[in-house]
């Protein structure tokens, strides 16, 4: 059986992880054999290794052998999210080594939305140098992502209700 993996792309605060937990949720009720990795975390360190290292995927390798780690125990569909895995996920695909059915998908969500959402994240104030940061990566996925990549915006959504899309963007995961 072939792997499929689902990469969750977007700026901060536009929802990513919760909604890959919701999905989770929901792939564990209809008893789907899935596993989750935060993309974020592969390669979260300081110095960061992109810089010292230019030359070394680090997020790869670790998700290549996580992957490995999760195929070699049966499983065969993985949600995996990153801000920028839209950009990059026929690389990350390849690092799964085992030519995967992809789904890539974009969440969008304005200003305001994004804004309240991290400051509830940070429990207080949203620096407005991490709002504008997170404005500027909107731009940038939107305009830098192929149309391949199906966009999906998550104001006024509840995490469930996102999860839900995503499974059905998938047409392979129940939803």
């Amino acid at each position: 059986m072939r792997s499929e993996v689902l990469f969750i792309g977007g700026r901060s605060g536009v929802g990513k992880s919760t909604a890959a937990l919701a999905l989770h949720d929901l792939l564990v009720a209809a008893d789907v054999r899935h596993a989750v990795i935060e993309g974020d975390l592969l390669d979260l360190a300081h110095p960061a290794p992109h810089v010292e290292h230019p030359d070394v995927h680090l997020a790869e390798r670790n998700l290549a052998t996580m992957w490995s780690g999760f195929r070699g125990l049966g499983h065969r569909r993985l949600v995996y999210t990153n801000t920028v895995s839209v950009l990059e996920h026929r690389r990350l695909a390849a690092a799964m080594g085992d030519d995967p059915l992809v789904t890539a998908v974009l969440l969008r969500a304005d200003d305001r939305t994004t804004a309240d959402r991290l400051a509830r994240r940070a429990g207080g104030a949203l620096p407005q140098a991490q709002l504008a940061h997170s404005t500027r990566t909107a731009g940038r996925l939107d305009a830098a992502s192929p149309d391949t990549v199906t966009r999906v915006d998550t104001a006024g959504l509840t995490p469930a209700q996102v999860a839900a899309q995503l499974a059905s963007i998938t047409g392979r995961l129940p939803g």
